[in-house]
């Protein structure tokens, strides 16, 4: 039952018809073609590339049904009719050319109904689109076509053609719709990617877009981060050596989405005055152990030794416990990823009367003098985009700087120079 919750979860958030148990049930006794379809769900949420991701399903849909062709048709967003966006030994320059009306065609009554249609003698069906095999000289003798759906909406339509030497069957059609759902998943992330990118290159025009597009753009992708990571957890859990290595990948992968994730709706909230602060007496030593805490697991699979250079004898700061140790945390994840693998970074704190100094020392690359108050700025990274080596959207520090001044706290770096190492100091106000 462990394939059948985890599609009926999968199925509940992505469609409004559901894959019905019974359907699943077909495809309880295929071992390995559950599993081929656990694997192709993991290598779709891990490529971001939308090019790649078409090629990907395409094929892997010719392979596991065992036809000559698949192709995906998608919905044009300006017009109301579909393109083909990709297919198997087909040229895509060409397949583009050929608009797909949805009020006459067989992908057209797919998308409009949502349903599943099998034909195993498709020229005969009025509906039939010949134009399509007519302008890339390919005969079409038998269909199976299902909806892409994503969330409450259809994005497009999957199709097999000319099952070899046999019909297509209803198990035929349970298996592309588990294909489809999949990669309308995928081709929703690798659009908000894509979307993302573009957008964030205009942030500086406007203030408004920028804040408006991050706010839609943290929402939209935690549901299917939820189901990347619950598939990967899924096939780490049933898989040994080098399968299990991947799937470890695609969750430390996903797990760093999900971070930017956050990232960017804690910067939203600052933007627009949204932020909830709920500020509690708590010594300023928990707030260490637990930025310490969300870190740990990156600085050992780096062999960077933390050193805590804090007394134990409590030091009360009245501050939102939540926020502040993000900030906190992010400084030390900024100082991890900047430091080379068996370096130290040492974590203080310490008592200056009326406020309480802590501070990160790293030795890793450093910060040039005149970028020192630069690196506080949102989307600013010292490396270009093209060459930088450390990921990151470049705004980490900005949300911790914005955390810190909301409670009357401040953050400053300060360095010798690149390949010198860096010092991070914040101060909070000291509680009374």
């Amino acid at each position: 039952m462990g394939l059948e919750f985890l599609y009926q979860t999968l199925y509940t958030q992505t469609m409004s018809n559901p894959l019905k148990l019974d359907q699943l049930a077909k495809l309880e006794g295929s071992g390995p073609l559950l599993l081929r379809l656990v694997e192709l769900s993991v290598t779709l949420n891990s490529t971001l590339d939308l090019d790649e991701l078409l090629g990907l399903i395409t094929a892997t849909a010719t392979e596991l049904l065992d036809c000559e062709a698949a192709s995906i048709l998608l919905l044009d967003e300006k017009n109301p009719r579909l393109y083909f966006a990709a297919a198997t030994g087909s040229d895509p320059i060409k397949l583009a050319e050929i608009p797909v009306p949805i009020d006459s065609s067989l992908a057209g009554t797919i998308f409009r109904t949502g349903q599943a249609m099998i034909l195993n003698e498709v020229e005969q069906d009025p509906r039939h689109y010949s134009l399509v095999s007519e302008h890339i000289k390919f005969k079409t003798k038998s269909l199976l076509g299902v909806p892409m759906p994503i969330k409450d909406r259809t994005m497009g339509v999957l199709e097999a053609v000319n099952k070899r030497d046999q019909l297509f069957t209803e198990k035929d059609a349970t298996v592309l719709s588990v294909i489809a759902a999949h990669a309308a998943i995928a081709i929703n992330n690798a659009r908000l990617l894509s979307t993302t990118q573009t957008a964030l290159k205009r942030v500086k025009e406007t203030n408004l877009l920028k804040s408006n597009f991050l706010a839609l753009a943290s929402h939209e992708l935690r549901t299917p981060l939820g189901i990347i990571i619950g598939y990967a957890t899924f096939l780490q859990a049933g898989a040994t050596g080098e399968d299990s290595d991947h799937a470890g990948q695609v969750l430390k992968a996903a797990a760093q989405m999900r971070m930017l994730v956050d990232q960017m709706s804690n910067l939203t909230m600052l933007q627009s005055d949204e932020m909830l602060l709920q500020p509690v007496k708590v010594p300023v030593q928990n707030l260490l152990h637990f930025a310490i805490d969300e870190i740990l697991y990156s600085a050992e699979s780096r062999n960077i030794k933390l050193v805590h250079a804090f007394q134990e004898e409590a030091l009360y700061t009245k501050v939102d416990i939540k926020r502040t140790s993000l900030a906190i945390a992010n400084v030390l994840n900024n100082a991890v990823r900047f430091s080379p693998e068996g370096s130290e970074i040492t974590i203080g704190a310490v008592d200056q009367g009326k406020n309480i100094l802590l501070w990160v020392q790293d030795q890793g690359i450093g910060i040039p003098v005149d970028k020192l108050e630069m690196i506080f700025e949102e989307f600013y990274q010292i490396e270009p985009p093209n060459t930088r080596r450390v990921g990151g959207l470049g705004i980490g520090l900005s949300i911790s700087k914005g955390i810190l001044e909301a409670q009357g706290g401040k953050i400053w770096a300060e360095s010798e120079g690149q390949g010198k190492g860096s010092t991070f100091k914040m101060e909070l106000p000291k509680a009374k």
